[in-house]
């Protein structure tokens, strides 16, 4: 496989990090240009465990996830009630709980889990960062942040779907959509947040904003709450569920969010610059490969229009 400059650099890169020695390198780029020029040939025959290949997230990272969603599901099923607590459907949801005021106790204090949760994230992923700088590791490119990159990704994506591209983009750690649900989820919560903040906050919050704005914000926030509660909690259903888990090849479920691990399959497929790092750290990987492509013969093999 002849590399793009983008994919080579990323190689060059992840090889200097790791300061692989000289017969590792010789070996790195043996398996590179082994690999096919028709990518979708290799993410096609390789060999995946359901279970995952690579390590992806931490531990800490899954915590955090396993906090975030959980919270996130049990404050929308408890929060709703609350705010329709008329309704014919609200009533008798919130009297098995013990009552409407047993309800909003519950609520907060599921809040103020999920709120724990992004402080344990950002302080996560802050101190990693640091780490990284400190050890002159750090790739932007790894990370959730998005580049420039990104918007190329996604219009080549489209692209390839609509026919008109032969086969999908390089793309790093972290792809567009994925990024664009990290941040849909971060936007939403800090909504969340801020404006029941004001609910059980109403003195410190006018206390703080202009007396002719004060009454309006209160307003707009007390209508924010549950439509973007409900709002989310669509997205989270018919979206990153939809996308994470029961779009063909990731049914019925993906194990990452409990394993920390990917597939080989995706890992080539969507994260093919990620995957070049896990040649370069991960001999059994290379052989694996060598292997794998000169039994099926694959060597060679070009992409098709």
């Amino acid at each position: 496989m002849k590399l793009s400059q983008e994919a080579r650099e990323v190689l060059d890169t992840a090889k200097r990090h790791n300061r692989v020695s000289a017969e590792e390198e010789r070996d790195i780029e043996e398996v590179v240009a082994l690999l096919p020029d028709d990518r979708s040939m290799l993410y096609k025959n390789v060999d995946s465990n359901p279970i995952g290949d690579f390590y992806r997230y931490n531990v800490h990272i899954r915590i955090q996830h396993l906090l975030i969603f959980s919270t996130f599901l049990l404050l929308a099923f408890t929060g709703l009630p609350i705010h329709y607590n008329t309704a014919f459907w609200a009533q008798p949801f919130n009297s098995v709980l013990g009552g409407l005021e047993v309800t909003r106790v519950i609520h907060r204090t599921l809040a103020a889990a999920m709120i724990f949760a992004m402080v344990y994230h950002f302080i996560t992923i802050g101190l990693g960062s640091l780490l990284k700088l400190r050890a002159r590791t750090f790739e932007l490119g790894r990370t959730i942040l998005p580049v420039w990159k990104d918007i190329r990704d996604f219009r080549e994506d489209m692209q390839f779907f609509a026919g008109k591209r032969a086969e999908r983009p390089e793309m790093d750690k972290f792809m567009y959509k994925q990024k664009i649900h990290y941040f849909a989820a971060g936007f939403g919560n800090t909504v969340m947040v801020v404006s029941g903040s004001t609910f059980l906050f109403p003195d410190v919050w006018a206390s703080m904003l202009p007396i002719s704005m004060a009454s309006h914000f209160q307003e707009m926030m007390r209508l924010s709450h549950p439509h973007e509660a409900l709002l989310a909690l669509l997205v989270i259903a018919f979206w990153h569920w939809y996308n994470v888990h029961l779009a063909p090849g990731r049914f019925p479920m993906q194990w990452t969010f409990l394993t920390g691990k990917i597939t080989r399959e995706h890992q080539i497929e969507e994260h093919f610059l990620e995957y070049l790092r896990c040649l370069v750290t991960m001999p059994e990987e290379r052989g694996y490969l060598r292997k794998m492509i000169e039994s099926k013969k694959l060597w060679g093999t070009q992409p098709h229009d």
